[in-house]
């Protein structure tokens, strides 16, 4: 298997990869060609079809493996795959095993490390609200561990919400001991909890894609709902409580034109959108790091908005 994270500028290929999306394009001279995006469980690659009458392309669909032959180029910093012949693979041509994507950390020790976090709480209502997700209900516990943080910008991969989860409540638990004015119950707790809505948001893998839900609603308004409708079935859950938990997850993008519906306007809210953008930010870092090019300057990226370098 010639996996995507080993690929260079330059490399011939003949290999079977999995569709993830396919739309039809045009130049500016008005030729028609097809954008599409090929993975595997290292990553994925932007993949054109400048010719898609010619007689080496035969007919395929997102979700379809697919024998690809081609180029692999570097187009403004990124590589990019230009297909000469592509068709559907034959099953006995690929392992589906190949095409999932994975976190580099046990699923099982993460788990179990989050839940430390939950036992770690003093409030008895967040404690009870915490179990209601991550030791009673099985359903939630099952997506959870299997989702992605994203569909592609950082820990696109199974496993991703939960690890990005763990690092965020763990950069949570460190700002409550050096800010120890802080509340940590209500910190901790909602970085446990401030994604949950995206096992909801994004479709189970290998499609992970945004669902019509996803699309319509977003991870935040869902998962403020997920979080309210659980806290209605704990007795006497105090009000003013569960507006703070629900201002976290609301506020936790920190910007409106990030996707908040509101700004931070408490100090745990503010801690908690900090926390979320430096693990996206150093997990985009990672993964670009990790990229084909062995050079220093990796070029332009727009998630980091930066020309990045490697130390």
């Amino acid at each position: 298997m010639r996996y995507i994270d080993e690929l260079r500028d330059g490399d011939r290929v003949s290999e079977v990869y999995l569709c993830r999306s396919k739309a039809t394009a045009f130049t500016k001279a008005g030729k028609e060609f097809e954008n599409v995006i090929l993975i595997d469980k290292t990553g994925q690659i932007d993949t054109k079809i400048w010719d898609p009458s010619s007689g080496g392309i035969s007919d395929f669909e997102p979700m379809d493996f697919v024998f690809a032959q081609g180029t692999v180029i570097n187009y403004n910093g990124q590589l990019q795959f230009k297909i000469e012949r592509i068709r559907k693979a034959e099953e006995d041509e690929y392992d589906p095993l190949n095409y999932i994507p994975g976190s580099r950390f046990a699923i099982d020790d993460m788990y179990a490390e989050l839940l430390q976090f939950v036992e770690s709480i003093q409030d008895e209502y967040i404690k009870t609200l915490l179990k209601k997700f991550f030791v009673e209900d099985s359903d939630f516990i099952k997506k959870f561990k299997a989702s992605s943080a994203a569909k592609s910008v950082h820990h696109g991969f199974a496993g991703g919400l939960l690890e990005h989860s763990l690092s965020v409540t763990k950069l949570c638990d460190g700002m409550a001991k050096n800010y120890d004015w802080l509340n940590r119950d209500l910190l901790v707790s909602c970085a446990m909890l401030h994604d949950v809505g995206k096992t909801r948001e994004l479709s189970p893998f290998p499609l992970n894609d945004y669902t019509d839900e996803g699309n319509l609603l977003g991870h935040i308004v869902m998962g403020y709902e997920m979080i309210q409708e659980k806290i209605k079935e704990i007795p006497g859950f105090p009000e003013l409580l569960a507006s703070e938990i629900g201002h976290m997850i609301l506020s936790h993008h920190g910007k409106m034109e990030f996707g908040s519906p509101k700004t931070p306007a408490i100090a745990e809210a503010k801690a908690l959108s900090l926390a979320d953008d430096t693990d996206a930010k150093m997990e985009t870092f990672r993964e670009a790091l990790e990229a084909k090019d062995e050079k220093s300057w990796l070029g332009f990226n727009k998630w980091l908005d930066s020309n990045i370098r490697r130390t």
